[in-house]
């Protein structure tokens, strides 16, 4: 990680943020904005490797940055860092392109530890938001087993392939080599994988893997 952008207004949880992310990647230059409008300015100057992003701004919802950085930056790992923990936050955040959700009254060094997992193919989740994740797919499950196996057979053999290594969180770049074809192609096959399976980021497709029983 190069360059990170942290959005969060109060100024004591933008320092934290900022150490937090400094401590997990020794070096990485830090950019920190309060608004919504702050930060969709700041994304049309500068590329981010990484950006921490509270949920609830003075001017509107950093759901909108999220979207925008997915689409502007999309190998860049996007993690919403805030203190709401309900379905109502959590979903449109994941829906929005979010690869991971934070929440900010954990110990500084449990978000540290959570950062650094993704280099290890972790999505950065809080214990709890992971708990409710599972839980809501546990759900589905129980209720429309035959949903999840119409959506595990109308994936490719080699669309099961990619995602099994978008849920271990392999860049795309690599799960090209790992399987010996294109970027471009894993692209593809990323992109039909997202639209049959009605999923916008990495976490989804990892609860998703796991609930198929692929991971």
């Amino acid at each position: 990680m190069k360059v990170a952008l942290i959005l969060e207004d109060m100024p004591e949880s933008q320092e934290m943020l900022r150490e937090v992310a400094q401590t997990a990647y020794p070096g990485v230059r830090v950019r920190c904005e309060s608004s919504v409008a702050g930060a969709l300015s700041i994304i049309n100057q500068f590329q981010f490797d990484l950006a921490l992003i509270d949920l609830s701004l003075p001017d509107g919802d950093g759901t909108t940055v999220v979207e925008a950085m997915a689409s502007r930056f999309p190998a860049s790992m996007i993690v919403v860092a805030t203190i709401f923990d309900d379905d109502a936050h959590l979903f449109p955040a994941l829906r929005a392109g979010a690869q991971g959700y934070l929440l900010k009254d954990q110990a500084p060094e449990q978000l540290v530890k959570q950062l650094r997992g993704i280099s290890e193919g972790h999505p950065p989740l809080s214990p709890a938001i992971a708990r409710r994740l599972l839980d809501h797919f546990y759900v589905a499950q129980r209720t429309g087993s035959s949903e999840v196996e119409a959506e595990y057979a109308q994936l490719s053999p080699r669309e099961r392939e990619v995602l099994v290594h978008l849920a271990r969180g392999i860049s795309i770049a690599d799960i090209g080599v790992e399987i010996g074809i294109s970027r471009h192609t894993v692209s593809d096959h990323v992109k039909n994988i997202y639209r049959k399976l009605n999923i916008t980021s990495r976490a989804e497709a990892a609860l998703q893997a796991k609930n198929m029983g692929l991971v």
